[in-house]
C-alpha cells in the first residue's frame, strides 16, 4: 500500500520544520496504518464475548477456533462504528464493500486465512487534519493533513505465548473486531506521526468507537519508514510493527531514521524487512525480511455476502450512512476552533486541552464560574500540569474539578492572593488536602497583603539586605530592579499584591 501510493503521486514536501535527527542532506518518508480495536461486547463475526483480561481461552466460540462447518455472521454494530469512524475521518463510504480471505498460518490463526477487506473495503480517500505542537521540541503549532487510503473491517488473530520448551495459543483474541486504518506517506517524522495518532485516539475516544487503550492492545501501530536525499528517488523502506504507544510512535520512528542514517553514511544499504520497537532498549530490531513478498493468496470470503449500506437516495443496506452521521459529536478540530473563538485562548492552549481530555473537562467546568479565560488556562496547563509532572502524578487519579480553579481565578482577580499563592493552594489541593481554596488560604494565612504602608515596609527591608544591588541599579544597572522585585516575591513570610510592587520600589530607590 506504501509504495503503491508512492508510485501513483509526486510528494511535495512543505517547508515544514523538520525534526533535529534528520540532517539537512536527508529527508524522511512515514506512512503509518493503524489496527483499532471496535468497542463492541461480541465479536466480529461470532457472539463470543469480547471483554479483555478474560481467563485463557475462555471468550471462544466454535466458530474462533475453527470447527468445520462453522459460519461467520456479521456484527451490525461493527459496521456502524466502522462507517461512523469514516464518517469522522472523511472517507468516500462504499455503498457496496466485499469480505476476502488473506491465507497464512500461525497457530493462533486456526482456519490459516483471516476475514478482511482487501480489495473493497468498507471506505476511501479521507483526510485527517492535525496540528503538531509538542513543547520542548517545536516553537509553535503547524498543520499536517495526512491522506487515508481505506478502511476496513477485519477480525483479528489470536496470542502465541512462548516458553522454553513449548508455544500456548490463548485464542480469546481471535476474531476481535478491527477497523484498519492505512494512511498515505504524508508524515515526515515521528513528532507527526505521534501527533497523528493522539488527534486519531481523542476522535475514536469521543465517537465511541474504539478505547484506545494501547496498554490493552486495543489500539496498534505499524510505521513505514524511509529516507533519501532531496532529488532523488524514493529510498527502501522498514516496517516496524506492534507500537503499542503515543510516545512509543515517535521514539520507533525516530530511532529508525537515525539507524537508516547511519546505515546509508556508513557505506551499507537498507534491508526492506519488518522490525518490532523495543520500548525498554528505544530501539528496533528486526523480526523478518520481506524482499520476496508474500502472497497471501486473497480471494472473495465465500460465507459472507456483499456488504450494503444505504446512502442518500440509495435506501437499501444493513445499516443507513445519513442517520449515523446524525451521531457524530464535536471533533477535536471544533473543540480547539471553538476554544479560540469563545474564550480567547491561543493555538497552542487549544492544543494542549484538547490532546488532554481530563485537562478539557476541568477548563469546561471552570469557565462556568469565571469569565478570566485567560487565567483559567494558565493556571492548568502553567501551574498544575506542572505540579503533577513533579511529582510523577496521574491527572486522573487528582480529586480536584474546574470549579476549584474557578474559585482560585476568582481570587486573583478580586487581589485577595496572587499567583505565587495560588501555585501554592494547587499544590495543597492536589496533594490531598480536599479543602476549598477559601479555607486553604484561612488555615495558612496566605490572605494578599494590599496595603501600601505595610509593602512600602518590606520593600525598604529588602532594599536594606540588599544595598550591593541597590547600589549596582544607581549606577545606571537598571536590569537589577528585576532582581530586587524577585526577592519581593520570593518573601516567604507574606504574600504581598505584586502588581503594586514596582511603583513603589521605584519610589523607594529614588530617595536613596
Amino acid at each position: 500500500m506504501y509504495w503503491i501510493h508512492l508510485i501513483k503521486r509526486n510528494i511535495v514536501y512543505s517547508n515544514r520544520q523538520y525534526s533535529k535527527q534528520v540532517s539537512n542532506k536527508w529527508k524522511s518518508v512515514v506512512g503509518l496504518e493503524v489496527h483499532a480495536q471496535i468497542s463492541s461486547n461480541s465479536k466480529l463475526f461470532s457472539g463470543s464475548s469480547n471483554e479483555f483480561a478474560s481467563p485463557v481461552n475462555n471468550n471462544v466460540s466454535l466458530f474462533d477456533c475453527s470447527i468445520p462447518g462453522t459460519l461467520p455472521v456479521l456484527n451490525k454494530k461493527c459496521v456502524e462504528a466502522g462507517i461512523k469512524t469514516a464518517i469522522a475521518l472523511n472517507c468516500k463510504v462504499s455503498p457496496v464493500s466485499m469480505f476476502d480471505r488473506k491465507h497464512y498460518f500461525y497457530a493462533d490463526i486456526p482456519a490459516g486465512y483471516q476475514i478482511t477487506q482487501q480489495r473493497a473495503p468498507l471506505a476511501l480517500e479521507g483526510n485527517l487534519e492535525f496540528q503538531v505542537f509538542t513543547p520542548g521540541i517545536h516553537k509553535k503549532p503547524y498543520t499536517v493533513n495526512a491522506k487515508i487510503k481505506q478502511i476496513q473491517l477485519e477480525q483479528d488473530s489470536g496470542k502465541s505465548l512462548h516458553e522454553d520448551d513449548r508455544s500456548l495459543v490463548d485464542l480469546n483474541r481471535a476474531g476481535a473486531p478491527l477497523m484498519e486504518l492505512v494512511f498515505d506517506p504524508d508524515l515526515s517524522d515521528g513528532e507527526e506521526a505521534a501527533a497523528l495518532i493522539k488527534e486519531l485516539v481523542i476522535i475514536l475516544q469521543r465517537i465511541g468507537t474504539c478505547s484506545c487503550k494501547m496498554e490493552e492492545g486495543a489500539l496498534r501501530v505499524d510505521a513505514n519508514i524511509s529516507i533519501h536525499k532531496p532529488g532523488e528517488p524514493l529510498g527502501v523502506r522498514t516496517e516496524v510493527k506492534n507500537i503499542g504507544s503515543i510516545r512509543g510512535v515517535a521514539g520507533a520512528i525516530k530511532y529508525e531514521i537515525k539507524r537508516q542514517i547511519k546505515v546509508l553514511e556508513s557505506g551499507g544499504r537498507i534491508v526492506n524487512e519488518t522490525r518490532a520497537w523495543e520500548a525498554t532498549s528505544k530501539t528496533t530490531l528486526p523480526m523478518r525480511d520481506k524482499e520476496q513478498q508474500q502472497d497471501y493468496r486473497y480471494m472473495p470470503e465465500p460465507n459472507l455476502p456483499p456488504l450494503h449500506v444505504a446512502i442518500g437516495p440509495i435506501k437499501n443496506g444493513c445499516v443507513n450512512v445519513d442517520e449515523i452521521e446524525k451521531q457524530i459529536p464535536e471533533l477535536p478540530s471544533g473543540t480547539r476552533t471553538r476554544l479560540i473563538d469563545d474564550f480567547g485562548l491561543q493555538l497552542q492552549q487549544s492544543i494542549i486541552l484538547v490532546n488532554n481530555p481530563i485537562l478539557l473537562n476541568m477548563f469546561e467546568e471552570a469557565v462556568k464560574g469565571s469569565t478570566n479565560y485567560q487565567l483559567l488556562a494558565n493556571l492548568l496547563i502553567n501551574e498544575l500540569l506542572t505540579i503533577v509532572n513533579k511529582n510523577n502524578m496521574d491527572l486522573e487519579n487528582i480529586l480536584v474539578d474546574g470549579k476549584t480553579f474557578s474559585e482560585i481565578a476568582s481570587l486573583i482577580n478580586d487581589n485577595q492572593i496572587n499567583k505565587n499563592t495560588a501555585k501554592l493552594i494547587i499544590n495543597e489541593v492536589i496533594t490531598g488536602d480536599l479543602k476549598s481554596p477559601a479555607e486553604i488560604i484561612e488555615k495558612n494565612n496566605w490572605i494578599q497583603i494590599s496595603d501600601v504602608a505595610q509593602i512600602e515596609k518590606i520593600c525598604t527591608n529588602i532594599l536594606n539586605e540588599n544595598k550591593d544591588i541597590v547600589e549596582q541599579y544607581k549606577k545606571g544597572k537598571t536590569k537589577v530592579f528585576n532582581s530586587l522585585m524577585g526577592k519581593v516575591a520570593n518573601n516567604s513570610k507574606q504574600m504581598i499584591n505584586m502588581a503594586l510592587v514596582p511603583e513603589i520600589m521605584k519610589k523607594l530607590l529614588s530617595k536613596m
